[in-house]
This record gives C-alpha cells, sequence and structure tokens, in this order.
C-alpha cells in the first residue's frame, strides 16, 4: 500500500508490514476489538477472517459490525443461515455484536459479554453433534 501512495502523511506512528496475512495478524494482535465499517472486500475479508479466528478460539475480543444504511444486511442474513443450516452453533451468533452507526461502537465495545477461553470445545458443531448421536 505504501507504494501506491495509500500511506497517510500524517500519522504519527507506521507500521510497513510485508504482505496482507502480516498486517492482519499485527492488527488482531494489537487489537481491542475489530469494528468493520462499510468497505470492499478487504473489509469483508478481515472481519470474516476476525469471526472464523474467535470462532477457533484464537481471537476473543468485541466484533462490532457498523451496519450503516443496511450495508451489511446481506453478510448477517448469511451468518444467521450459517446457524440456521447447521455450520454454525446458536452460540457462534454471539461472536459479533451488529449497531447501525459509528456513534454506538463504544457502548456495544463496553457492554460485550467475554469470549469463552473454551471456545475451541463448541468450535466444530458437526463433530459435536455426532458424538452426542453416538
Amino acid at each position: 500500500m505504501q507504494q501506491l501512495e495509500w500511506g497517510h502523511g500524517g500519522l504519527t506512528e507506521l507500521h510497513l508490514v510485508e504482505d496482507m496475512r502480516e498486517r492482519k495478524h499485527r492488527m488482531l494482535l494489537n487489537s481491542d476489538a475489530v469494528i468493520a465499517l462499510p468497505g470492499g472486500c478487504g473489509t469483508l475479508e478481515e472481519l470474516l477472517e476476525a469471526i472464523t479466528l474467535k470462532r477457533l478460539g484464537l481471537y476473543f475480543n468485541p466484533i462490532i459490525i457498523v451496519n450503516v444504511a443496511g450495508f451489511f444486511d446481506p453478510l448477517i442474513a448469511m451468518l444467521e443461515r450459517c446457524v440456521c443450516e447447521g455450520f454454525m452453533g446458536p452460540e457462534h451468533s454471539r461472536m459479533w455484536q451488529v449497531v447501525a452507526s459509528p456513534a454506538e461502537v463504544i457502548a456495544a465495545i463496553k457492554s460485550s459479554r467475554p469470549w469463552p477461553e473454551n471456545a475451541r470445545d463448541f468450535a466444530v458443531v458437526r463433530a459435536r453433534q455426532e458424538s452426542a448421536s453416538s
């Protein structure tokens, strides 16, 4: 991004990284929360990676989806369908919160329930269902 002149000259601190993988890793490692505002494919990819890592018990902080003017409605519907179809358990829908405006983000972070440290125990929905029916 720096080579494309996307770097912001007014920053007090700038970390240049080798690739997107390292960028996402550092952002999550150093974050207190993930906040997704409307954006393009990079935003969607980063949001879904954060949700995936939270589901696997590798990320525990709040994930806030800022659904300005219903921008994320189709994604939220798809995530809900994943739960309905059994690809995620009902408890997985607690991994994120949806707010309508940026003004609601801080309150959402403060009211976030901690993600369980044992999240890996219920990461694989199918395995749990198969063992329960055995």
